[in-house]
Order: structure tokens, then C-alpha cells, then sequence
């Protein structure tokens, strides 16, 4: 992922920094798979060991971000390094969030469950968005690691098909509601389920965008898609 310095020791700080963010996005991938799982099975214990990965994956954020502050302090990186170490600590942020996504489903998991409401509900189509949030993940973390501004340009492509299949199943939770009153409090857990699916697909996008800043210098957030299309590929 990064150039050589004349420091060895410096290059190896910052193989030691990467090394860890792609830890800690094997982790949150983990949490987001079993959470998926605890969904399609109605699982209360695959449920509650996304919880449990929780804690690591908070402690893990805090490392990170120590070690990247200590290399800052030391190092006082200028250029290319400096923006590599600012994308580490925003894609640590977003790893991180990606997890509090995944608890909180980890959680909808839960309370769908005790509802007694689980089988009534349109869980299926969920499901789709769930896997397609998983695996864009995967991606955005296999381009950052390799620094693909082409895989990055597909990654925002492929966030617009989550958001498109969320926009789909409100729609439909709707008119279950309206149909059977009776799973209302069911149907907004998994609406709030739902909802942390769309913020993950968010947070890998955002990711997406931090590995065409690292290597472009050019910061595309907020920018329309064809444009960064037109300045990256």
C-alpha cells in the first residue's frame, strides 16, 4: 500500500497502521455476516455475538487511532504520507461506525424476535440488502488495500442499488403496516433494521472516497458521480 522511505522503521509504522485498519475491517465484515445470518435464521445467539465482537472492535478503533496520533507527532508527515495517515484514521472512523450499524441489527434481531412477529414479515428482501451491504464492504476494503480507483468508482456505483432496494422496502413495510396494524412495533424494528443496512452501505462509499483522495489528492465527497468518473478513470 505505501512507497518506501528511507526509514525503514517509518515504512514499517505505516505497513503496522494498514495492517491493523484491514484487521479491524475483518472484523466488522465478521459482525455484519453474522448479523445477516442472525437475521435469515432469527438467531438470538448469532445475535448476541455481534454484541460481543462490539467490544473489540471498540478497542481496536482506539489503538489505532493512539498509534496513528503517536506516527503524527514523530513523524510530522508532509505530502502523500500525511493524507495516507488522515485516510487510516477516517476509514478507522468509518470501520467503527459500520460496526455500531451491525450491533444495532444485531439488536432489531432481538426484539423482532421476542415480538413473535419474525415469520409475518418480508424479512427476505432484507436479506438481499444485507448481502449486498456485506459484500460492498468487502470490496471497499479490498480496494483500499490494493489503492483501485477503478474498484472505488464501482463502489459508488453499487451504493446506489442499496439505496434503491431500501427506497423498495419501506415502501413495502408500509403497506404491511397499513394492512396489519398488529405488526407495527415489529415492523419498525425492522424498519430501524433496515435503516443500519443503508448506513452501511453509506460508511463503504465513504471509504470508496477516501481511496480516491489518497491517491488522487482530490476530495470527491459531495460530488456528482459522473464527475469523479471523468476525473479518476
Amino acid at each position: 500500500m505505501t512507497e518506501k522511505h528511507l526509514s525503514s522503521q517509518f515504512d514499517s509504522e505505516l505497513n503496522n497502521i494498514s495492517a491493523r485498519v484491514m484487521e479491524l475491517g475483518g472484523l466488522v465484515e465478521s459482525q455484519i455476516r453474522q448479523a445477516v445470518y442472525a437475521l435469515s435464521q432469527f438467531s438470538v445467539e448469532s445475535a448476541s455475538q455481534v454484541e460481543s465482537t462490539e467490544v473489540r472492535v471498540n478497542a481496536l478503533e482506539v489503538e489505532i487511532d493512539h498509534e496513528l496520533s503517536s506516527i503524527i507527532a514523530r513523524r510530522q508527515p508532509t505530502a502523500r504520507d500525511l493524507r495516507l495517515l488522515i485516510a487510516f484514521s477516517k476509514a478507522t472512523a468509518n470501520l467503527e461506525r459500520m460496526g455500531d450499524e451491525a450491533t444495532k441489527m444485531a439488536r432489531m434481531v432481538k426484539s423482532i424476535i421476542e415480538s413473535g412477529a419474525a415469520r409475518s414479515l418480508p424479512t427476505t428482501d432484507l436479506r438481499v440488502a444485507a448481502d449486498l451491504a456485506s459484500g460492498l464492504l468487502r470490496k471497499a476494503l479490498d480496494a483500499f488495500a490494493r489503492l483501485d480507483t477503478k474498484a472505488a468508482v464501482s463502489i459508488l456505483k453499487e451504493d446506489d442499488m442499496i439505496d434503491q432496494e431500501f427506497d423498495g422496502f419501506v415502501r413495502k413495510l408500509i403497506t404491511y403496516m397499513m394492512e396489519d396494524p398488529r405488526t407495527i412495533s415489529a415492523s419498525l424494528d425492522l424498519l430501524f433494521l433496515a435503516k443500519a443496512i443503508e448506513r452501511i452501505g453509506d460508511h463503504s462509499k465513504n471509504v470508496a472516497e477516501l481511496i480516491i483522495y489518497l491517491v488522487k489528492g482530490k476530495d470527491v465527497r459531495h460530488t456528482a458521480l459522473d464527475e469523479i468518473e471523468s476525473s479518476v478513470l
